[in-house]
C-alpha cells in the first residue's frame, strides 16, 4: 500500500473555479509557496485578473458543466503540464430555488448537478490515468458545511455538496492502494460572492483570509489529513453526531436563523 501524503510545495497544481472565492485565494496561497499553480474557469476576466495579480500563475478557459470541453482539457493538460500532481475540483454555483411558487421549473437544479456534481467526477476520471503515472498525487473535492446541514433555500447545492462527500470517501477507498491520495475540504459559511456581493460583507460568514490561513495550517500540520475543517465548520460537520432529536434542533435553528 502506497503511503501518500499532500505536500504543499513542489506541486503542480489544477484549481478549477481559482479565479475567485476560495478558489483564488488557494491558488495564490499555493502559489505563495512556490507550487507552479493553473487555475480553471470560465469567466476569462475574473482568471486574467488572478494571474496578472500573480506572476507566473497560468490560466485555462473550461465550461465545468460540459463533458466534451472537460475530455480536450483533460487531454491539453495532460499534454502541457506532464508533471500535474494535484487536482483540486473547486469550482460550484449556488442558487436558491423556490419550491412552492416554481415547483415545475428545474433549470436551476439541472444546472448544478451538471456543475457540482457532474463536474468533479468527470474531471477526476478523465484526469486520473495522468494523476496514477506522478510518484505522488492528490485530489482534493471540495465538498461545503451544508453537505451535512442543509440550508434549505439551496436544496439543490447542499443535495450535490452531499453527494461529493459520499463521493469522495468512495474514492478514497478505490484509490487506497494507489499513489493518489484523497482529502476532502468542507468549508464553513465564507464571506465571497457565491451568492452575491451581500455574502462577501456579511459579518456572520468567515473571512475569507481567516479561512485560507486555517486551511494551509492544516494541510501545513496534518500531511495526512482526510478531512480539511476548519474550527468555524465544526457545528455543521458534527452535528449529527448528537442524536437525531438535537440535529433536527439544530438543522431548525440554523435555518430559521439565517432566514432572518
Amino acid at each position: 500500500m502506497f503511503e501518500t501524503i499532500m505536500k504543499t510545495t513542489d506541486n503542480t497544481i489544477l484549481i478549477t473555479g481559482g479565479g475567485s472565492g476560495i478558489g483564488r485565494g488557494l491558488a495564490e496561497a499555493f502559489h505563495r509557496l512556490g507550487n507552479q499553480v493553473i487555475i480553471a474557469g470560465r469567466g476569462q476576466k475574473s482568471l486574467d485578473e488572478t494571474t496578472a495579480a500573480n506572476p507566473g500563475m497560468k490560466s485555462v478557459t473550461l465550461d465545468v458543466s460540459d463533458p466534451k470541453s472537460i475530455q480536450s482539457f483533460a487531454a491539453r493538460m495532460t499534454k502541457d503540464y506532464p508533471s500535474l500532481d494535484v487536482l483540486i475540483n473547486m469550482a460550484g454555483i449556488m442558487q436558491p430555488e423556490d419550491l412552492l411558487e416554481k415547483p415545475d421549473d428545474v433549470s436551476t437544479a439541472e444546472s448544478t448537478v451538471a456543475t457540482n456534481l457532474l463536474g468533479p467526477i468527470r474531471r477526476t476520471s478523465a484526469l486520473l490515468p495522468s494523476l496514477r503515472k506522478q510518484p505522488r498525487a492528490t485530489i482534493m473535492n471540495v465538498s461545503s458545511g451544508l453537505a451535512f446541514v442543509p440550508f434549505a433555500v439551496t436544496p439543490t447545492y447542499c443535495a450535490t455538496k452531499a453527494a461529493i462527500h459520499s463521493y469522495t470517501q468512495s474514492l478514497r477507498y478505490q484509490l487506497k492502494t494507489t499513489n493518489v491520495e484523497v482529502i476532502e475540504l468542507i468549508p464553513p459559511y465564507v464571506q465571497t460572492t457565491l451568492m452575491g456581493d451581500q455574502q462577501a460583507e456579511d459579518p456572520r460568514a468567515m473571512p475569507l483570509g481567516e479561512f485560507i490561513d486555517e486551511v494551509m495550517s492544516i494541510l501545513k500540520s496534518q500531511p495526512d489529513v482526510k478531512e480539511v475543517c476548519v474550527k468555524k465548520v465544526y457545528p455543521l460537520r458534527f452535528s449529527a453526531e448528537h442524536g437525531q432529536q438535537k440535529y433536527e434542533d439544530f438543522f431548525q435553528n440554523f435555518n430559521d436563523t439565517m432566514h432572518s
